[in-house]
């Protein structure tokens, strides 16, 4: 294991197993299942930065597990309780606690679906200059974080680490995946985005935005995978501070965001070290979304 000086897990390495890394988790083949262990790291625009937040591997890992709870959706969950895990991972126990899950295999969909029922981030920038989301046509009259009259269903292909993913719109969607996985696609996208988006409004916090992952189980049905309206994946507005007309302060990584624009960073490797002040309101932020959406304190 590999933490930084701010006790930061940076990298998990269990000696024998099969290994593949992302941005953010660390996935190891066990055989009929895989760990999934989510590790500290945090990127943003696509770039990996070099140091960690402390905790906030917990925060993706324990929201994720609160969300498919709350779902109901059939998902690739096995457990996340260490003490059930194989006997060859026990050695690593206290590393895994919190921030890990068995998970199913299952074949993944190639494409991130994504859910916004707000106009912000590129989908605004797109409709500013054309008056469209992903190629879709909007009414006029939308502002910046206006709430949109329906729910938008707008996939992107899923890119290699260091690469963007790029929009496409429902038509290209069928033309990869064919039009029965389309259609479950966008109807289960929106349907859990809008139960959890109803949920956290009752709890304060708007859901602007999110993506979710698929995949398909042995038996041909969607399985729900990956991570699950966390606040890498989503974007969150404290009620009391939304307005139309200008983004609100979010419980998400568009903390970090703002300031790596601050310094004119131009969204290319290598990433610059976050200051330790910008590093501890960022693990605030993300602690705070993860015990307000759920309720609980974080383990």
């Amino acid at each position: 294991m590999k933490y930084d000086k701010n006790h930061a897990l940076l990298e998990c390495a269990i000696p024998g197993l099969p290994q593949k890394s992302g941005k953010v988790r660390d996935v190891f083949d066990l055989g009929d299942t895989l760990l999934m262990v989510v590790t500290d790291r945090i990127s943003a625009f696509d770039v990996i930065l070099p140091c960690g937040v402390p905790d906030k591997g917990k925060v993706l890992n324990q929201l994720s597990l609160f969300w498919m709870e709350f779902l109901g959706m059939k998902n690739h969950l096995v457990t996340a309780n260490v003490d059930e895990y194989p006997e060859a991972l026990k050695p690593y126990a206290a590393d895994l606690a919190g921030r890990s899950m068995l998970v199913k295999k299952v074949k993944m969909v190639e494409i991130e679906c994504i859910a916004r029922g707000y106009l912000t981030g590129s989908g605004w920038k797109e409709y500013q200059k054309s008056q469209s989301v992903n190629g879709e046509k909007l009414r006029a009259g939308y502002q910046n974080a206006s709430k949109l009259d329906e729910v938008l269903f707008t996939p992107t292909t899923k890119a290699a680490i260091g690469d963007h993913d790029e929009a496409i719109n429902y038509a290209e969607t069928v033309k990869l995946v064919g039009s029965e996985t389309a259609a479950k696609l966008k109807d289960a996208t929106i349907s859990l985005y809008s139960r959890a988006a109803d949920y956290a409004k009752s709890h304060g916090i708007i859901i602007a935005d999110t993506k979710f992952e698929f995949g398909m189980d042995a038996d041909g049905s969607l399985i729900l995978a990956d991570e699950v309206l966390t606040p890498d994946s989503s974007r969150f507005w404290p009620e009391a501070s939304y307005a139309v007309g200008s983004n609100p302060p979010s419980l998400d990584k568009q903390y970090v965001r703002d300031w790596l624009d601050s310094i004119n960073f131009n969204h290319q490797p290598p990433g610059p070290v976050l200051p330790d002040d910008v590093i501890a309101r960022t693990r605030e932020i993300y602690v705070k979304a993860y015990e307000e959406l759920s309720g609980r304190k974080l383990v």
